[in-house]
């Protein structure tokens, strides 16, 4: 069981490619998150990790309640909440990865896992709740925002400073930082350097975030990787679109990337303000372009409002924020010509860019914060309780037909 368990967790850690767009009717048997908000998202096997922050869950029927501290499990295919489960993080969850030998790797802002001491990253047991004592990263001075783990390598992002600054390759079993690996995110747009998101397939990692150069070189807020070698490489690619600024509030404005399940493109999604640019947008880029200003292959606009999560599958390109349209280059804060309703989540065609006729719906709040695609449909992870027209507090899937 436990060596099936960790080869699933190898396979889930790729991206999923789907052959067609999700239903726009979510299941029925997930359960609810009843208060705070989704952040992550991981699927192990048949077991969905949630985290975030929140204190209690509940069961499909709502007629069962758990306590559960910021992160909890269930069974994917009936729902059941699993009671064996339930750690006691102190803090806020960020990111989620599969880890090996039936384990679950939880990166954020918290300073222990029940008793034993984990500051923003741990590994923990899927079938106690327990924290693996001997995975020690040695993560300090910030939290972990993202994570992805491809084979033996755990691949870290946030605004902490050691064992390396905002960025760090991890053994992932022990945790130890990769000598082979010392790309430097510097010269941020915000107080401190911070990574908002990464992804990893085939030999490349792509990493957004508030800086502006990797290991001295100039990559405005988005870079790529190659680790295709034992020692990682900044990749002779540069795209300067996200050099102008948005809003004084928003210094860096990218958030959440997703890579395609091929490699081949990437997805960038974006908040900032109502302005031309790339301020609220999603952008696709190719992956092995080359070049010093390499341009999206299309850009969609929402006219105002913030995008936080995408999901690329092969056939869509899913985005989650607070949006209420698409097409809208014109609009500020409004419908501008063309612009398509599109309310908390939306499809996009992977090659044109445009909007597919997938509209669900969901109440916008602060808006995704979190998708997962699996090989049965896509999860999603937010702040409210409305999703494609029925209540599915904070977490809900639609399924693939």
């Amino acid at each position: 069981m436990l060596a099936r368990v960790a080869l699933a967790a190898i396979i889930a850690s790729a991206p999923t490619a789907h052959s067609g767009v999700v239903s726009a009717d979510p299941v029925d048997s997930t359960p609810h998150v009843l208060d705070g908000i989704v952040n992550a998202i991981t699927v192990i096997g048949d077991t969905v990790v949630v985290g975030g922050s929140f204190s209690e869950v509940a069961d499909a029927s709502r007629t069962v309640r758990y306590a559960r501290a910021n992160l909890f499990a269930y069974e994917l295919k009936t729902g059941r909440v699993l009671t064996r489960f339930s750690p006691d993080v102190r803090g806020t969850v960020h990111s989620l990865a599969p880890g090996p030998d039936a384990t679950v790797y939880v990166g954020g802002d918290f300073s222990a896992v029940g008793f034993t001491p984990a500051r923003a990253l741990a590994r923990v047991e899927l079938a106690t709740g327990q924290a693996v004592r001997s995975f020690s990263p040695g993560v300090s001075g910030g939290a972990v925002a993202t994570l992805a783990r491809r084979g033996s390598h755990l691949y870290v992002g946030g605004d902490f400073t050691s064992p390396r600054v905002a960025l760090a390759r991890l053994d992932a079993v022990t945790g130890a930082a990769d000598a082979d690996f010392r790309v430097v995110p510097a010269r941020p747009l915000t107080r401190k350097v911070r990574v908002h998101a990464l992804a990893v397939a085939g030999d490349r990692l792509v990493l957004d975030g508030s800086f502006t150069t990797l290991n001295g070189r100039s990559r405005p807020q988005v870079g790529v990787v190659d680790v295709s070698r034992p020692v990682a490489a900044v990749a002779p690619w540069r795209t300067g679109v996200y050099a102008a600024e948005c809003k004084d509030v928003f210094p860096s404005y990218v958030r959440g990337l997703d890579i395609s399940p091929d490699g081949r493109y990437f997805v960038v999604v974006t908040t900032g303000g109502p302005r031309r640019g790339m301020c609220d947008t999603a952008a696709r880029f190719e992956t092995y372009a080359s070049g010093e200003d390499i341009e999206p292959t299309w850009v969609n606009h929402t006219g105002g409002d913030s995008l936080y999560s995408v999901a690329v599958t092969g056939a869509a390109v899913y985005v989650g924020g607070h949006l209420r349209w698409l097409h809208n280059p014109r609009g500020r804060d409004s419908a501008g010509p063309g612009a398509v309703a599109r309310e908390g989540i939306a499809a996009i065609h992977p090659r044109t860019g445009k909007a597919l006729s997938w509209n669900p719906g969901r109440e916008r709040g602060i808006g995704v914060k979190a998708f997962f695609t699996h090989s049965s449909g896509l999860l999603v992870g937010s702040d409210t309780t409305r999703l494609g027209r029925e209540y599915h507090a904070r977490i809900g899937m639609f399924p693939l037909p």
